[in-house]
């Protein structure tokens, strides 16, 4: 049993504010409704180091909710006093993206944050890729930002001793150490909680044995599969310094522990925290006042067991379901989970965090829709044929073949950084283009939202600059009041056709009687959408591939041009993939129904084609 004869605080960092939104909402929160419970936890609960940006919190602000995360973090300071620690979360070769990025992007990145109130920088590299790690580290260091790197670790969802065992993690470690990369701190860093409890142990008493002893030992995990609370008693056995937990209702479920859990677990054993326990209620009712117009979705609130064999992150769990529901694909969460531990085998057994989690997603759902191995995710091939990387396993050398062919992209050995393209050179131009100024803060906004292929109409940088950001918030549905709607016996019957009728007209002494066809809009009926009469004869409608909301981000045709059968007229995003939209017939484009960055639903044309011969 874990126990002390020499007591010890344990130093906690608060991610309610960064991981416990990204967890439980994908990071969609609107600042104002968790500011005041940042402020109290500061000022009254003694609470002296916050996780508060970086990760998906640097990208959701003004991708979804229309705000500046710099602003955000300026706002989040000035709640906190200038006393308290503020943490972000970085992706060694990726950064605060989900692509790769060239180091003057990344040395940008951490100027900026340092500027914007950031006093420690978490780096972890999804590939455990340690000269990726050496890499990107050294401009945290040269900010002056506390460098805090990580070893990622997670449970296989299959048998391998070779990987992701205390000797795996330790190597790691070793050889931090002897590339002279200086770092303050090293995090155990466990996005997905499926690391069992003795393993943590292990790891953690090998690494606390070779690390200087003014290093601080951390650790990081979730309690998705309600294990979290185990994990950190046997690291803290094992030499850990210092976890992470949050409070309710951003705590447990697909985020932290709750501090409360913690607290009761190290009872009696002779270790403490560094933070007034007995202040979490006041927290909890301020966040349930913020946050009471947003809907908890169970899937992220929920602990899930199964999590062990899809070794998934919180992070990424709460933001694909809320994703999967607005494109109305809910129905195949089971399906892609199975086909989880598939994709980690053959890819290579890289650690699930961002983006790495995001790539094994993406490429479960794909063979989920389109079959195994059809459609190859960009992220996932990328990292298959090393452009992330090295992959602590070989990948499937039929998955390589498979990549190469459909990203028309050779195998990779050399440096990830050198092969990223130029972010910040495109994003200054885009933002001389439209006359916007070229600041520092307003070029990394435009080049951390670049993404190969994209419309740089649609970038979110560009949007939320010039004014028309895209804000999709999990609120709540209001439901119409019960009084207004018609009674069961007096509702009209649905029809899918014109149906004739007669109508009488009474004007003082006269009455004329008049006889009425009526045809149902297009998309109204019994019939789905897609399957319903064309508005005129010889014309066929174009819809999305999805039965829910997707945004339209490609057009590739215009009025009067001739397709094919099967001919790709346009892409619409889902599950942060571009989807291809086809032809269902040949014939000539007569309408464009539609514009780009358009929300399209799945009873709404896309386009018009007129048929060959109508």
């Amino acid at each position: 049993m874990i126990s002390t004869d020499k007591p010890k605080t344990i130093r906690v960092m608060f991610t309610a504010f960064r991981d416990g939104l990204q967890s439980a909402f994908g990071g969609k929160v609107r600042l104002q409704d968790i500011l005041p419970a940042m402020e109290f936890s500061a000022q009254r609960a003694g609470i002296r180091h916050f996780e508060f940006g970086g990760g998906a919190r640097f990208q959701a602000p003004y991708f979804y909710v229309g705000e500046d995360p710099f602003v955000c973090q300026d706002k989040m300071r000035d709640a906190v006093g200038p006393e308290c620690d503020l943490q972000i979360l970085t992706r060694s070769v990726s950064g605060v993206t989900l692509t790769t990025q060239g180091l003057p992007a990344l040395t940008m990145q951490a100027q900026l944050m340092a500027k914007h109130n950031t006093t420690w920088d978490r780096n972890f590299d999804f590939m455990n890729d340690v000269d990726n790690l050496v890499k990107t580290g050294q401009p945290i260091v040269d900010s002056g930002m506390h460098h805090q790197v990580c070893v990622s670790m997670m449970g296989l969802p299959f048998a391998d001793d070779k990987v992701h065992t205390p000797e795996f993690y330790i190597a790691v470690v070793e050889r931090l150490l002897k590339s002279g990369l200086h770092f303050d701190s090293l995090c155990m860093k466990d996005a997905s909680g499926t690391t069992d409890p003795m393993t943590v142990y292990k790891t953690a008493k090998g690494i606390r044995a070779i690390l200087p002893p003014e290093v601080l030992l951390w650790q990081h995990s979730h309690d998705t599969a309600s294990t979290a609370v185990a994990q950190y008693m046997a690291g803290i056995e094992g030499g850990v310094d210092g976890v992470d937990l949050s409070v309710r209702p951003l705590a447990s479920g697909t985020v932290q522990p709750d501090v409360r859990s913690m607290a009761h677990g190290l009872k009696g054993t002779g270790y403490t925290l560094d933070l007034d326990v007995s202040r979490m209620a006041e927290i909890e009712n301020l966040l349930i006042d913020g946050m009471h117009d947003y809907y908890f979705n169970p899937v992220t609130t929920t602990a899930d067991a199964r999590v062990v064999g899809f070794p998934m992150p919180g992070g990424a769990i709460g933001p694909n379901v809320h994703m999967m529901k607005e494109a109305g694909i809910l129905n195949k969460y089971d399906q892609v989970l199975a086909e989880f531990p598939v994709v980690v085998q053959a890819g290579g057994a890289w650690t699930s965090v961002t983006p790495g989690s995001q790539q094994y997603w993406l490429q479960a759902f794909n063979n989920v829709l389109h079959g195994r191995w059809k459609k190859m995710d960009r992220g996932y091939g990328m990292s298959v044929l090393g452009y992330f990387g090295r992959t602590p396993l070989p990948s499937d050398p039929h998955v390589v073949k498979m990549a190469a062919e459909q990203l028309e992209m050779p195998p990779f050995e050399g440096d990830p950084l050198e092969a990223a393209p130029d972010s910040l050179a495109p994003a200054r131009q885009a933002l001389h283009e439209r006359g916007l100024e070229t600041t520092d803060e307003n070029t990394f906004l435009v080049a951390a939202a670049i993404v190969p292929g994209k419309n740089m109409e649609l970038n979110e940088g560009i949007r939320l600059l010039t004014g028309r950001p895209k804000i999709v918030l999990p609120l709540k549905t209001v439901d119409e009041p019960a009084a207004k709607a018609a009674p069961a016996a007096a509702a009209a019957p649905a029809f899918t056709g014109p149906v004739t009728t007669t109508c009488t007209v009474a004007e003082g002494s006269s009455t004329r009687t008049f006889q009425v066809t009526i045809a149902p809009p297009e998309g109204v009926g019994g019939a789905p959408a897609a399957a319903s009469a064309p508005a005129a004869a010889g014309t066929t409608p174009v819809y999305s591939p999805f039965e829910g909301k997707t945004e339209l981000v490609e057009i590739n045709v215009k009025v009067g041009d001739a397709v094919t059968d099967g001919q790709v007229v346009a892409s619409v995003e889902a599950m942060k993939a571009k989807h291809d939209v086809k032809a269902p017939c040949a014939g000539t484009v007569a309408s464009v129904d539609a514009t780009l960055g358009d929300d399209i639903g799945a009873g709404q044309a896309i386009l018009t084609i007129t048929s060959n011969g109508g």
